[in-house]
């Protein structure tokens, strides 16, 4: 014990009372957009409505104002003249500029102009971007805040920033908000918006744009449940004179329907459903989604190929094809009642055999088993070997076929037996 005391070492004083931190680095800076405000709005009244002169206001700016912490003001400014309270409404507090989008003219060339202002802004201070994607949903779940003025300048500017990859697509999930699509606000803002966008670009970089944040099977969703039918959207947006929207829209639901009918049919054939039953079923998928024929013989051939794992080896695969395909003839002489229909079936044939390298020897088999079958006829056969046919594998397929047209067209039918066996 006495040891231990020894060791201890003696105590130095300390002041008594409580340490305060002075240091000019150490105090934590307030939050206040107002003075932040200020000094935006004293700046854009000085450059009047020059929008080059407020492109330069603003990147000077950036270097003695603090942009990364006051975003959202410095947007608001921007957009609607002064910070906005939520709902949309102008905080009236507040001061305001002129210089901004609601109060500028409502055309496109001035919107082109102040999205040239956004692009600078955005081009010279890069962390700008995420504040700035999000003011824009911000502004759109505002919609009703604005007047009718507002809203369509705002959605030819968020058109055009669209266009030229300022912003995401993924912002247009805001105009899906439930209020917003109940009092049709949406579907009239989406009419400009759109209109802008593919004046500046065209419906197959909107249709990318879209297919990239998997809203391309979503613009539907821009009218209430009960109007969400093709019709509804096609008969809105060409009455609006947005055409190619309606047309692009249309063209998706049927990709849509599709792909539906393809997957289906495929599930059909491996659990082995009767063919009375899976052709009841596509008729009824055709007429619900206006799908022709045409389109239906294509899937019903490409299922039937697909359910069958093939033989590598050439002399084996065309006996097994022919097996296969004898089975599934009844399926397919059902939906080839129109000449167009067997052309499109001749052609997928052609093609089928010309991409499948082991299929190159079988392609008149097939042919031949399916003229037996009644699946396709004689007029068809000729003329998709006069003109009709694909360049793929053109002299090997017509080569295989020269013996059995000429019998077509020296046949006279029900006196003649067709001499090309077929196993």
């Amino acid at each position: 014990r006495v040891s231990f005391m020894n060791n201890q070492k003696p105590q130095k004083p300390t002041l008594s009372g409580q340490r305060f931190k002075t240091r000019k680095r150490d105090e934590k800076e307030r939050f206040d957009p107002t003075q932040f405000q200020d000094c935006i709005i004293q700046g854009l009244t000085e450059t009047g409505t020059d929008l080059e002169a407020v492109a330069k206001f603003l990147d000077a700016s950036g270097a003695k104002l603090d942009y990364r912490r006051y975003a959202e003001t410095l947007f608001d400014i921007l957009v609607a003249g002064g910070m906005l309270a939520p709902g949309g409404t102008l905080a009236d507090d507040m001061t305001r500029t002129n210089v901004c989008v609601f109060a500028a003219q409502e055309d496109l060339e001035t919107m082109q102009a102040f999205a040239q202002v956004f692009n600078k802004l955005i081009r010279r201070y890069k962390y700008l971007e995420k504040g700035f994607e999000d003011e824009v949903k911000k502004l759109l779940l505002f919609l009703k805040g604005f007047s009718e003025s507002e809203r369509n300048k705002l959605a030819m500017l968020t058109g055009i920033l669209l266009a030229n990859g300022t912003l995401n697509a993924s912002i247009l999930n805001s105009l899906y908000n439930e209020n917003l699509v109940k009092e049709g606000v949406s579907a009239a803002f989406a009419v400009k918006l759109f209109k802008s966008w593919i004046n500046e670009k065209d419906i197959n970089a909107v249709a990318v744009s879209l297919r990239k944040v998997n809203m391309d099977n979503r613009l539907m969703e821009l009218f209430p449940a009960n109007k969400q039918s093709v019709e509804h959207f096609s008969k809105y947006f060409t009455e609006a004179g947005l055409k190619e929207l309606s047309e692009y829209v249309r063209n998706q639901q049927s990709i849509g329907a599709r792909k539906e009918l393809q997957k289906e049919l495929q599930e059909q054939m491996s659990r082995g459903d009767p063919f009375k039953d899976i052709i009841l079923y596509v008729k009824e998928e055709m007429k619900k989604n206006n799908i022709s024929e045409q389109t239906v013989v294509a899937i019903i051939w490409s299922s039937v190929m697909s359910t069958v794992e093939w033989n590598k080896k050439e002399e084996l695969v065309a006996e097994q094809a022919i097996k296969h395909l004898k089975q599934y003839s009844p399926l397919l002489a059902a939906f080839t009642t129109q000449g167009q229909s067997e052309l499109t079936l001749l052609l997928k044939i052609q093609e089928y055999c010309y991409d499948n390298i082991h299929f190159m020897k079988a392609f008149q088999k097939i042919v031949v088993l399916f003229y037996k079958a009644e699946v396709l006829s004689e007029e068809p056969i000729l003329k998709w070997y006069k003109d009709a046919h694909l360049a793929k594998g053109k002299s090997v397929f017509l080569e295989q076929m020269k013996k059995f047209v000429e019998w077509l067209k020296n046949a006279e039918e029900g006196n003649q037996q067709l001499s090309l066996e077929v196993e």
